[in-house]
Formats: C-alpha cells, structure tokens, sequence
C-alpha cells in the first residue's frame, strides 16, 4: 500500500502516577497516538491494549523533555518507519523497521469499542 518512510515513535511518560507509552504513526500529516499501559517490548510476546488518544503535531516524533505542566519526563522508547500494508476501518496492517520493533504489526478495535489492540504478526 505504502513504502517505507512514514516515521513512528514511541514515547515513554513518566510521571508521578507510574509510566506509559504514547504510540504514534505518521498518518495524513499528523501522529495518531495510541496510549500504551504496557512496555512495547511485550507486545513481541502478547498482544498489548491501546486507546486512542487526541492526534499529536509532527514534531513531536523527536521531542524528549518535561511532560505538560512539569509533572514528568517524555523519553524516546523506539521510532523508525513504518509501510502501511493494509488498512481497513478497523485495523492497521503496519511493517514497523524501528530499533526495537521490527516486522509486522496489526492495530485493531471492536466496532464499538474505543479500545484497540496491538500485536506483532512476526
């Protein structure tokens, strides 16, 4: 569907209520963000719960700093690119190429669920 060359990051936030990862694709010029309360190392094991948060501005594929309002600190987990294979309404077929993910992923959701899951298909 796509070449390789759309960018994804993942970030960890750490903040005084515990830790999770904002998973984010490059899609129609902004991050569509997926919140993440599991490491992304896991999902190599298990498919992992995300919910779909607001969209995210393009530069933040490189930020690393305080969490909004100072109340933690946003590190870079992974990025990379990605090739979108398949998308349907409900499901993403995505070939992520980062430092840590590499292969094929599939993010999908219920119909009328807000929450989605991700797993690798490697």
């Amino acid at each position: 569907m796509e070449n390789f060359g759309k960018k994804f990051v993942i970030q960890e936030h750490t903040t005084p209520n515990g830790v999770h990862w904002d998973f984010m694709l490059e899609m129609e010029n902004a991050l569509w963000t997926w919140r993440l309360s599991t490491a992304p190392a896991e999902i190599k094991n298990e498919a992992i719960g995300a919910e779909r948060i607001h969209d995210h501005p393009l530069k933040f594929l490189t930020y690393e700093g305080p969490v909004q309002y100072g109340t933690g600190q946003v590190t870079i987990a992974d990025k990379g690119t990605y090739s979108l294979t398949k998308r349907l309404e409900y499901s993403l077929l995505i070939d992520m190429q980062g430092k840590m993910l590499k292969g094929e992923f599939t993010l999908c959701k219920a119909k009328d669920s807000p929450f989605w899951r991700l797993q690798s298909e490697s």
